[in-house]
C-alpha cells in the first residue's frame, strides 16, 4: 500500500510539473532543458495554480505544508504565495451526504433530530475537517466541525512514507542525522494525530478560553460539550473579519500596526505566561472583531512547554535582544545543544555574524531566507542539534512573522516582544520569582518532611541486611537532618511573611 502511495505522489508531482517548478526557482537553465525533453506534458496552467492543485490532490499533510509556506512571502515568489494562501480556507469540501452520514454515525440519529437547523453547505473546509453552521435546540447558533471521511488511513500512509524518507536521509546524509529527521517526523505525526480527535481539540479550546478569560487581546468560543464526540465538535458560532482581508480591516478603521503588535503579544503570552500555545497560527485560523480583538477558530494543534524550556527560551531571546551573543553561545553549550568542547569565542563570533544584520533595520528590509540559510550553515559548522520538542514553537514563530509581515511590513518583531520578555524574566528570576517559589513549595515541604524517617527506615530494612549499628547511626543522622529541615522551613516561612509585609507597606 505504501508503494502505491509513493507511486501516486510521484505521478501527481510529474503530472503537475512540480519538478519544473522547483528547477525554475533553483536552476532556470536546467528547467528549460527539462521542458524541451518533456514536450508532451500539457502545463498550460500557471505554475502557482499547478502547485496548489497538486498539494490538494496529495492530501492533508501536503496541504498543511502549503499553509505554512503561504505565510512566508519572503521565501516565495509572490504568485506562489498568493495561490498557496487559498489553501487556508478554500480546500475542496467533501459531499454533504458524507457530513450527514458522519453526524448520524456520531449521534445515532439524523442531523434534523440533533439540530433544529443544519446548513448542508460548509462554511469552511480544511485539510482534516470542515465546518457547517447549525442551530441547537435551545436556540444558540453553533459551528459544527466534522472530520473528513477515511482521513485516518490517508494520514497514516503519508506519515509512514515520511518516516521511511527520514530514515533514508539519516542513513545517507550527515546533516539529516544531526537534525534528527526521524524525531521531527515523529513529533509532527503526534500533533497531526491529535487533530484527528475532536474531543481533544474541544478540551484545548476550553483550556485556552480559561487562560484568556476577560482578555482584551483574544476571544475564544464556548464549547458545547453535550454535542461533542471524537469525530464531531460543536462550539459557539463566532462572527468577525478574516484576518487575511486587509482592505476590509482598513475600511472598518482597525489599526493594522496595533493589530500586528497584539498578535505578537498573544503569542508570547501563551508561550511564557501559560506554556500552552496555539501552534497553528496561520491567517486562516483567526478572525478580527470590530474592537480589534483576535478570534481564534481552530484548536487542533496546541503545544506545551516545561518551565525549563520557557526559562531557556526567555534567556536566549533576551540575550538576542541585547545583542549579548556570548550569553547565547554559553546557553547552547550549558544546555547540551552543542559539544562542551566548543570554543565559546568562535561560536559567539559566528552567531554575531548571522544575527547582527537583524537589528537597526525594519522587518520588511530583512531577507529571512538568507538569514535562515546562514543560520543553517552556522549550525552545521558547530554541530548544533535541533530539539524536536521545540519544532512546533519554531513553526509557530514563523507563522507569527508571516502574519506580522502581512499586517504591518514595518513591524519589528523583536522590539515588540522585548518589554514583555523582560517583565516576565523579572517576575521569574528576581525576588518576586524567589518568593513565588517559596510559597509554592512550602506546603509540599510541610507535608513530606515528617514522612522522611519512616520512608528511609522502610528503604533500609528492605536492603540487604544492614548492620544494626550502621542502621542506628543512619537513623540518628536522619533525625538530626530532619530537625534542621524543620528549622529551615520555619525560617523560609518567616522570610515569606517578612517579604509580604515589606511589600504591603512599600506598595499599599
Amino acid at each position: 500500500m505504501r508503494f502505491f502511495r509513493l507511486l501516486k505522489i510521484l505521478f501527481i508531482a510529474y503530472r503537475y510539473g512540480l519538478d519544473q517548478i522547483v528547477l525554475t526557482i533553483a536552476h532556470p537553465g536546467v528547467a528549460r532543458w527539462l521542458k524541451i525533453l518533456c514536450f508532451w506534458r500539457n502545463l498550460s496552467q500557471p505554475r502557482a495554480a499547478r502547485l496548489k492543485h497538486a498539494l490538494e490532490r496529495l492530501g492533508p499533510i501536503f496541504v498543511k505544508f502549503g499553509q505554512t509556506l503561504s505565510t512566508r512571502r519572503d521565501l516565495l515568489p509572490p504568485d506562489i504565495a498568493d495561490e498557496l494562501a487559498l489553501l487556508q480556507d478554500q480546500v475542496p469540501p467533501f459531499a454533504p451526504e458524507l457530513a450527514l452520514a458522519e453526524i448520524a454515525r456520531a449521534y445515532g440519529r439524523p442531523a434534523h433530530e440533533v439540530f433544529t437547523e443544519f446548513e448542508e453547505k460548509p462554511i469552511a473546509s480544511a485539510s482534516v475537517a470542515q465546518v457547517h453552521f447549525a442551530r441547537l435546540p435551545d436556540g444558540r447558533d453553533a459551528a459544527v466541525k466534522i472530520l473528513r471521511p477515511d482521513i485516518e488511513r490517508v494520514i497514516e500512509h503519508d506519515l509512514a512514507l515520511m518516516d521511511v524518507g527520514a530514515t533514508l536521509l539519516e542513513k545517507t546524509l550527515r546533516d539529516a542525522k544531526r537534525l534528527k529527521a526521524r524525531q521531527i517526523v515523529s513529533e509532527f505525526a503526534k500533533y497531526l494525530r491529535f487533530e484527528l480527535d475532536l474531543m481533544r481539540e474541544a478540551a484545548n479550546c476550553s483550556q485556552l478560553k480559561r487562560n484568556f478569560a476577560d482578555s482584551d487581546l483574544l476571544i475564544i468560543p464556548d464549547v458545547y460539550w453535550s454535542w461533542c464526540t471524537p469525530t464531531v465538535m460543536v462550539m459557539q458560532r463566532m462572527r468577525g473579519i478574516p484576518i487575511s482581508k486587509i482592505e476590509t480591516l482598513r475600511e472598518q478603521g482597525i489599526d493594522l500596526s496595533q493589530l500586528a503588535a497584539r498578535g505578537v503579544e498573544i503569542f508570547f503570552t501563551q508561550v511564557f505566561r501559560d506554556g500552552f500555545f496555539h501552534a497553528d497560527m496561520h491567517p486562516g485560523n483567526f478572525f478580527v472583531r470590530e474592537d480589534g480583538r483576535y478570534i481564534a477558530l481552530d484548536f487542533g494543534i496546541i503545544s506545551t512547554l516545561t518551565e525549563y524550556d520557557k526559562n531557556y527560551l526567555a534567556r536566549n531571546f533576551l540575550a538576542f535582544f541585547r545583542r549579548d551573543y556570548r550569553t547565547v553561545a554559553m546557553n547552547h553549550v550549558e544546555s547540551g545543544w552543542v559539544s562542551a568542547n566548543t570554543r565559546i569565542d568562535e561560536f559567539e563570533a559566528a552567531i554575531r555574524a548571522v544575527c547582527e544584520p537583524i537589528f537597526a533595520r525594519p522587518l520588511k528590509d530583512i531577507s529571512f531566507g538568507k538569514l535562515l540559510l546562514r543560520l543553517f550553515q552556522t549550525c552545521r559548522q558547530f554541530d548544533v542539534e535541533i530539539q524536536p520538542q521545540l519544532v512546533m514553537l519554531q513553526k509557530t514563530l514563523l507563522n507569527i512573522e508571516g502574519l506580522g509581515r502581512q499586517l504591518d511590513p514595518e513591524l519589528d518583531l523583536w522590539q515588540t516582544a522585548k518589554p514583555f520578555l523582560e517583565r516576565w524574566m523579572s517576575e521569574q528570576v528576581g525576588w518576586r520569582g524567589a518568593l513565588k517559589s517559596i510559597q509554592a513549595e512550602a506546603p509540599r515541604w510541610a507535608r513530606e518532611l515528617p514522612q522522611l524517617p519512616r520512608l528511609l527506615h522502610q528503604a533500609l530494612t528492605k536492603s540487604e541486611s544492614p548492620a544494626p549499628a550502621l542502621l542506628e547511626e543512619k537513623l540518628n543522622r536522619l533525625q538530626k537532618t530532619q530537625k534542621w529541615l524543620f528549622y529551615l522551613l520555619f525560617i523560609n516561612g518567616a522570610l515569606t511573611l517578612a517579604l509580604l509585609g515589606l511589600f504591603y507597606y512599600a506598595y499599599p
